[in-house]
């Protein structure tokens, strides 16, 4: 069953996974099977949400669906902003059309308007036949709009007239064209502090959000990672060809459990598919995982260990002196810098290892007082500010 087509299934277990606290001994390792970590996941829908909300988002994505209104779907990247949006069509009367997917950080400024809206033979230099764009491509079915964030500023008044109007206007031609498109929009931006900044239109974004859905990052919601381990499982496994049966507890609770997961159920999809290549049993232990994650884990402990010391403690972060413990944030430095410094401050090959976009490793880098100097990376006046603020919550 597809992780779509099961995002209302039957109930898997009443009973919650019940994480424990420590890693267990060495030579006394607990092994969970994948039901184990099924347990209390009622739905796929209870792995978007906390599962105490998974029937409120069923029936959200119900109603959404049942209506043409236009859905603004917000959240951090990851966090299954597509995978929503589709299930959103697929509820609908719209299923039978096409769902089709444009990505706005990837328009090209000088094909911008052919990009979306099509162009006629002879528009442009290159232009040797029609193009329908994707607005008509998506016909009869859904347009999913994803990092609209993203969308330059002078393309975003004509975005606003098709919205309103459900008219395109090809490049080159002078007649309008009508298109049947139901149009849902996603973005891991707060658009509405971009509104108050003056980057995004506000009529735009009042007319893309006449209903918005929220989706909050898996470190607010860790409950969902059992289960969502043991999907990524029991759906990749047939790819890498592996028949991964067991987890080890102190790889979950010591390890997945702990991670913050800035790239959210994309980044543990991930780290699970490495997991099983690397594993050469049945089985996924604390060795089997990524590197970062073994990495992370050991600097937390580390970092807790040092707390309790009465002494100084020196910031391998920053190279500076402080008293206070190593935070969440500074551990959250380490990982992007040892990324960077494993791929030679290669940022596109930094943020895939990471499993987050481009843009927003680099906003990360803004946040966190990293810059490149000649081609090296180094740390400015390091702006050791909160998660929530690093890493915008769930909804903006």
């Amino acid at each position: 069953m597809s992780f779509l087509a099961s995002i209302s299934c039957a109930p898997v277990n009443s009973a919650s996974y019940s994480a424990k606290n420590e890693f267990a001994p060495a030579d006394a390792t607990e092994w969970l099977e994948l039901r184990d970590l099924e347990r209390g996941a009622d739905s796929i829908a209870s792995m978007l949400v906390p599962p105490g909300d998974a029937s409120h988002l069923v029936k959200t994505l119900g109603k959404l669906a049942a209506t043409k209104i236009t859905v603004l779907v917000e959240g951090e990247s990851g966090t299954g902003k597509e995978l929503a949006s589709r299930a959103i069509h697929s509820l609908g009367n719209r299923a039978a059309g096409p769902f089709v997917v444009f990505n706005c950080s990837n328009l090209v400024d000088s094909l911008a308007e052919s990009q979306l809206f099509g162009h006629v033979r002879g528009a442009f230099t290159d232009a040797r036949e029609n193009s329908i764009g994707y607005f008509r491509a998506a016909s009869g079915g859904t347009l999913f709009l994803d990092e609209i964030g993203e969308l330059p500023l002078n393309m975003q008044p004509k975005l606003l007239r098709v919205v309103e109007t459900l008219e395109v206007q090809p490049v080159g031609s002078f007649q309008s064209q009508r298109v049947d498109v139901r149009i849902v929009a996603a973005t891991n931006r707060d658009l509405r502090a971009m509104v108050s900044e003056g980057t995004f239109r506000a009529d735009l974004y009042y007319r893309l959000s006449a209903a918005t859905l929220r989706l909050p990052a898996l470190r607010e919601r860790r409950e969902s990672i059992p289960p969502l381990v043991a999907h990524f499982i029991r759906e990749g496994g047939p790819l890498v060809g592996r028949h991964i049966t067991q987890v080890s507890r102190r790889a979950l609770d010591g390890v997945l459990m702990r991670y913050d997961w800035p790239g959210n159920i994309r980044q543990l999809a991930h780290a699970i598919e490495s997991a099983m290549i690397t594993s050469e049993t049945n089985r996924i232990d604390v060795e089997d995982l990524p590197q970062f994650l073994t990495e992370e884990s050991r600097a937390h402990e580390s970092a807790q260990d040092s707390a309790a010391e009465p002494s100084d403690l020196h910031s391998s972060v920053s190279g500076r002196e402080t008293k206070a413990p190593v935070t969440m944030r500074e551990i959250m430095l380490q990982a992007i810098m040892r990324s960077l410094a494993r791929t030679k401050g290669n940022r596109k090959r930094a943020a895939e290892e990471l499993g987050i976009s481009r843009p927003r490793l680099y906003r990360l880098l803004e946040d966190l007082g990293v810059t490149a100097c000649k081609g090296a990376l180094r740390s400015q006046k390091p702006r050791f500010i909160s998660v929530d603020t690093a890493i915008p919550a769930a909804g903006r």
